[in-house]
């Protein structure tokens, strides 16, 4: 396993977590194909390890080649400068070269949902078609599984494969060829990504909202009740069941998970943490994403 992360307490994290993995502090820029080229799992830009924990989570083969990597969102995050593609933090064409030469079957990533990193994606979806990927994504936020906040943010993944067999078949039988990466493309944006935990039916909240609260014929009704009794289960079960309210300088207060305590002058490792808690995914969205991923790949 390797891991590329150029800040020196986010990369002691994952040697801590992970001792047997390379852990490589060099920036991605002064990475080269050779450096990565012999290792399974590859995760660049790689923070406290949140990639590493998701592809566990979704269940992802042990033995299955796969590379990860959520490129710096500050040149396309509302919260910044938007300084985009002229920032200098603009990282994508040294993951895109080290793509391009060692060419891993899957690519996993992730970027801020602001309307900058939509257009971010849509460069990084034509580089990779290019490239004779297939790409699909979603734009996913937090809440779907119960954190409480809203982190919105959009999940990629590229496929080298596409199902092949399947498309040889048709070739074969004389069948006119689809442009390469197309027909995989369509196929992985409409997989339905679920929040795990749920019922298979994604759409029972928008349901419960579009039929008045659960209000018609007793059938209905009673389908209603039972649904926002598994939604609070589930919620009683999360991650996030122990969250609490912080109250801050504007007069609002905030949800956070309970342990992360804000910043405060004089308190040493403070700064590092939550840094590291800011740069990192959520894992259980983007491993609502990799199953979805894994069902619509099976073709």
């Amino acid at each position: 396993m390797f891991f590329n992360e150029n800040n020196a307490y986010a990369a002691q994290w994952l040697r801590n977590v992970w001792p047997g993995a390379t852990v490589d502090e060099r920036s991605i820029i002064d990475l080269r194909a050779s450096d990565v080229a012999d290792y399974r799992a590859v995760h660049l830009f790689a923070g406290i390890g949140g990639w590493e924990y998701v592809l566990q989570l979704a269940g992802w083969p042990s033995d299955s080649p796969v590379w990860t990597g959520s490129c710096p969102c500050q040149p396309f995050s509302s919260a910044g400068r938007i300084g985009g593609v002229l920032d200098e933090r603009h990282l994508w064409p040294a993951f895109h070269r080290l793509i391009a030469e060692c060419r891993p079957p899957v690519v996993f990533g992730e970027q801020v949902a602001s309307r900058a990193g939509r257009a971010w994606l849509a460069g990084v979806r034509t580089d990779l078609e290019a490239l004779g990927y297939a790409v699909g994504a979603a734009d996913l936020c937090a809440a779907s599984v119960g954190a409480p906040h809203i982190r919105q943010r959009l999940f990629w993944v590229a496929d080298a494969d596409e199902c092949g067999e399947r498309r040889d078949d048709r070739a074969n039988k004389g069948q006119a060829e689809k442009p390469p990466g197309l027909r995989a493309s369509v196929r992985l944006a409409h997989a339905e990504v679920a929040a795990p935990g749920t019922s298979d039916d994604v759409h029972a909240g928008e349901s419960h909202i579009r039929d008045g609260g659960g209000l018609g014929d007793a059938n209905r009704d009673g389908t209603e009740r039972s649904r926002r009794a598994q939604h609070l289960a589930d919620a009683a079960s999360s991650p996030w069941s122990d969250a609490i309210w912080l109250p801050c300088l504007d007069g609002k207060a905030r949800r956070t998970q309970s342990g992360i305590r804000p910043l405060a002058d004089g308190i040493p490792g403070r700064v590092g943490r939550l840094r590291a808690y800011g740069n990192a995914i959520v894992p259980q969205v983007a491993a609502a994403f990799v199953r979805a991923y894994m069902e619509a790949r099976r073709c």
